[in-house]
């Protein structure tokens, strides 16, 4: 019986596009990409000219999957092309098409891109099948090529100079250069002295109060130093009546956000609940490919999840306005439709991320989605949804109380009208205030309860988290959608970067390492050169610029540069403060397999090593042990505390234990964090699991 044969790129989809396509149609994934540069040698031809021509073979572990789509084609009538739209997607249909000409497949051979997988999208698909975009393909090829050479050329230099297991990214040697360059900023930080003066006011001694904030002394903003300086301007409000000054009520609007875009969704998915960017993408591509909701099967909750458009279509729109109308009412809906538009050099080709059917609530389906699935679900549906609604607005009183030469200011919001924010239903703790504010007349004479002059010290910037990476990585125009998370990953496990707790902080490699190219591949690790690199490949892909110039004029330069670093490059020797054992000779810090460890300076003399011990100050638990607790880290990259005597002790745990037994059953406790990363301290017994009040603020 004759078919058409339809290729996805990833098996989860295969059950959803089964049941809305039927028997007529056999749905396989290629799982990824199916043919790359080999894994061993550079894999790309460069001629005299300057001409590249990459090398491709079928991985290794593909083999078999290609055998199967290959017998499935020969059989097909039709075969659909039907990875991911994007680069990689259309870069593996055309290996697919290629391939399948090799192996002499007659069936016609069409390529099919769907946004969101609903029965409509999927049919009107089929209906309107396109040709492989060849530009896009290029942009690809580029992108790979680039890449390619980057780590293949660089990469052995960082062997020979810093250690074995290393390597240079195009992207990610430019986001480690951020998290070093913010590490910098912290480590030289001088923090100022500033103090803050605020009054607990009322208009009768048994009133209600409201707090006022210094704002002006003499006219001038005011900047306090000092305690000396607080201490005289609190004797001067002390002493001063204090009077009701200008009342000022204004009408304030808030806008909706934009749909989501893939960087804003790792942002909010990080900001609320914590996810990891890696975790998000894999959350949002389940929901994408289709979840099993009871009776009507696998349906595909979101549309495509890779995308820096905020474009919604029409047909989009129109299902948010009728079901905004329906359920909250006209008053609601902004008077003309809300069109967001994609920041300059942001590629349009995929919708914003959005639900499928509007109609589908996360309530609704909560009962058929994972707790973290249903987290997601809920944040794109009600960003989706409030993007068409109308605004919030406020009413926003500002009041300025006179003492002396002292300008106070109070201030507070009450909520006109919900707008957008009945989604969330927030509450507005202001309202009170607010009453309060606006019954106060000019020349009104306040009681002063209560004077708080409260000292403070700038703060250095903050570490950055996967989140706040993103959000620069995205602003500077360093990598697209797709990359992110991948880089995020690599430059951790390459142990560049550590993460404690949410933040990115380098590692003594990755300072290194970073440091080594800044110096000698500076073009190769600045952000405007990367920023205008992929700008290069957005235009490749629009038909603008062919992708071989662009190779070329890369490529010349890059050569001159590695051959001036290969002469220039100095070894990186890091000294300890420990002694060799064995020699008497000073041990230094070396990158192996496993993360940093010590070794004789005097090597190959000496060949003398040992781990590096991070202790944690506490006494190992297990009892007659006289051990202590050291930090220590997996193969797999994860912290984990073990005793000093291992093998003689074999303690064990992924929480910090503390020196504090439990007061309940004698166990030893350990510190464990709340979503909110405060730490608190349990007992280990989970039998028992008491909390332990922290007898001392514990080390950070």
């Amino acid at each position: 019986m004759a078919f058409s044969f339809v290729i996805v790129e990833s098996p989860a989809k295969v059950k959803t596009l089964s049941k809305i396509l039927g028997n007529d149609y056999i749905i396989k994934a290629s799982i990824g990409h199916i043919r790359d540069l080999p894994k061993k040698g550079i894999g790309i031809k460069i001629s005299k000219t300057f001409d590249f021509s990459p090398k491709y073979e079928i991985m290794p572990e593909k083999q078999d999957v290609i055998k199967e789509l290959t017998s499935n084609a020969k059989k097909a009538k039709t075969i659909f092309l039907a990875p991911d739209p994007d680069r990689e997607g259309e870069a593996i249909a055309w290996h697919l098409y290629n391939i399948f000409k090799e192996e002499k497949v007659k069936s016609s051979i069409k390529r099919i891109e769907f946004n969101e997988i609903t029965k409509d999208a999927i049919l009107n698909a089929i209906k309107n099948p396109k040709k492989i975009n060849i530009d896009r393909v290029n942009a690809q090829q580029a992108r790979r090529i680039l890449d390619r050479l980057v780590g293949y050329k660089i990469s052995p230099l960082l062997w020979q100079k810093i250690g074995s297991g290393l390597s240079a990214g195009r992207v990610q040697s430019v986001a480690v250069r951020l998290i070093c360059e913010k590490e910098a900023e912290i480590e030289n930080f001088v923090p100022q002295e500033y103090w803050i003066i605020s009054e607990e006011l009322s208009k009768t001694k048994k009133g209600d109060a409201f707090v006022a904030e210094l704002a002006k002394i003499n006219n001038k903003k005011a900047e306090i130093t000092n305690q000396a300086e607080a201490d005289e301007i609190v004797k001067i409000l002390k002493k001063a009546p204090h009077l009701v000054g200008n009342i000022n009520i204004t009408e304030q609007k808030k806008s909706p956000s934009p749909p989501f875009i893939t960087s804003t969704l790792q942002q909010d998915a990080s900001r609320y609940y914590n996810f990891t960017v890696k975790k998000t993408m894999s959350l949002a591509q389940h929901l994408y490919e289709g979840i099993e909701l009871g009776q009507e099967g696998a349906i595909g909750l979101i549309t495509y999840m890779r995308t820096d458009s905020p474009r919604i279509s029409d047909e989009a729109r129109n299902m948010a306005k009728e079901y905004i109308v329906q359920k909250y009412g006209k008053e609601f809906l902004p008077s003309h439709p809300r069109q967001y538009k994609s920041k300059s050099g942001a590629q349009d080709a995929h919708e914003a991320i959005r639900p499928t059917e509007v109609e589908r609530t996360p309530e609704k389906i909560k009962n058929s989605l994972s707790a973290d699935h249903y987290r997601l679900y809920k944040l794109i549906w009600e960003r989706f949804v409030a993007s068409q609604m109308e605004n919030s607005i406020y009413d926003v009183i500002n009041v300025d109380i006179k003492a002396e030469n002292c300008l106070l200011k109070a201030s507070a919001t009450s909520v006109k009208f919900l707008g957008f924010q009945i989604l969330s239903k927030e509450e507005n703790p202001k309202d009170n205030v607010f009453k309060l504010l606006s019954q106060l007349k000019l020349k009104d004479k306040l009681i002063v309860n209560k004077i708080s002059p409260k000292q403070y010290f700038t703060q250095p910037p903050s570490r950055y988290s996967e989140a706040t990476l993103v959000r620069d990585l995205e602003e500077k125009n360093i990598g697209r959608p797709s990359t992110y998370a991948p880089t995020i990953s690599v430059i951790q496990d390459r142990g560049y970067v550590t993460k404690e707790g949410k933040h990115l902080l380098p590692t003594l490699l990755g300072k290194q390492v970073n440091n080594q190219l800044v110096t000698h591949f500076h073009n190769i690790v600045n952000v405007d050169f990367t920023s205008q690199m992929e700008d290069s490949l957005d235009k490749i892909e629009d038909g603008k610029q062919e992708w071989q110039t662009i190779l070329k004029d890369f490529y010349k330069p890059f050569l001159e540069t590695l051959k001036k670093a290969s002469q220039e490059m100095q070894p990186v020797v890091i000294p300890s403060d420990e002694i060799c054992e064995v020699c008497g000779k000073q041990m230094v810090i070396k990158k192996g397999r496993f993360g940093e460890y010590l070794a004789c300076s005097d090597y190959p003399n000496c060949k003398h090593t040992k781990y590096i011990l991070k202790k944690i100050g506490v006494k190992c638990p297990t009892q007659g042990c006289e051990g202590e607790i050291i930090q220590k880290r997996s193969k797999r990259g994860f912290l984990f505390y073990a005793c000093t005597e291992y093998p003689k002790c074999n303690f064990a745990s992924y929480n910090p234990p503390t020196n504090q037994p439990c007061p309940n059953c004698g166990t030893y406790t350990v510190v464990k964090f709340s979503k909110k990363k405060k730490p608190y301290v349990v007992c280990s017994n989970k039998e028992c699991n008491t909390f332990v009040k922290i007898s001392r603020k514990p080390k950070e």
